[in-house]
């Protein structure tokens, strides 16, 4: 027997999560329904609005990263709307979107560790900083290719301190960048904000990169709309010169 504690379908009858979902539909927000599927409870005020903001942080950011590319390649090819939007959702990785679910794995361990040792927030930043490097290996969810300073990250820090949800995760999230400060700035960028924030509201790490396509799949979808409906199909994009570095040109007589 297949068991599920999502949803019941019957005939003219649909709960999800002890919910009638004709109830949930016009009265509790899309984010919010996200967290009862997840937490399997409605969240309190504060709770929805930080959801409300998580998604909203990754909605969109141009043209320019591996998803977007993907998607508007694909849809350039004449395709269906939702495959080209797959494409873009199947670009999201450990490298593109996936310093959310590696930044709250990291920060969920070594808080544990923090407060079972009491550890002051500052030590703690400096023995895990000290423990990656030994490792060769970089903090997820600092640094950022175009932001100085990445403005979606002191909203959603902002935000938690407005709605009290900050806690352990985010303060540490802030040491690591204090220690970072003593020899060369290293903004957080949103995909570390990300990582806090969720880590403070209990989720667990393995949804990290879950926030991060919820929010990105409508961006992704204006993208293929915009590509489908503004521009003509087979169009040259992402040009870039290219250098053939194979082998000669060959004889095929002279292959034994």
């Amino acid at each position: 027997m297949w068991k599920t504690g999502i949803s019941k379908v019957e005939p003219d009858h649909i709960v999800t999560k002890g919910y009638r979902q004709e109830d949930l539909v016009g009265n509790v927000p899309f984010a919010s329904v996200f967290f009862l599927l997840i937490k399997g409870r409605l969240p309190d005020a504060n709770e929805a609005k930080m959801m409300d903001a998580l998604i909203t942080a990754s909605i969109d950011h141009g043209v320019t990263p591996p998803s977007t590319h993907a998607s508007r390649i694909v849809a350039s090819a004449g395709v269906p709307l939702p495959t080209a939007v797959a494409a873009g959702i199947l670009a999201i990785g450990d490298v593109h979107g996936g310093a959310i679910e590696d930044g709250a794995r990291l920060l969920q361990d070594v808080v544990k560790l923090m407060n079972q040792n009491n550890w002051t927030l500052v030590d703690t930043a400096q023995r895990l900083l000290r423990s990656l490097k030994e490792e060769g290996k970089r903090m997820p969810g600092f640094g950022h290719r175009i932001h100085q300073e990445d403005p979606r990250t002191k909203r959603l820090f902002d935000l938690a301190d407005e709605l009290n949800i900050t806690g352990g995760h985010i303060n540490l999230m802030n040491a690591i960048a204090a220690e970072f400060a003593k020899e060369k700035p290293l903004p957080i960028n949103v995909d570390g904000a990300i990582a806090a924030v969720i880590s403070d509201m209990e989720f667990d790490w393995q949804l990290g990169k879950a926030f991060f396509v919820l929010g990105r799949c409508a961006g992704l979808i204006a993208h293929v709309y915009e590509e489908m409906t503004t521009q003509k199909p087979m169009r040259h994009m992402c040009e870039a010169e290219v250098e053939y570095d194979g082998p000669w040109e060959r004889d095929l007589s002279e292959h034994g």
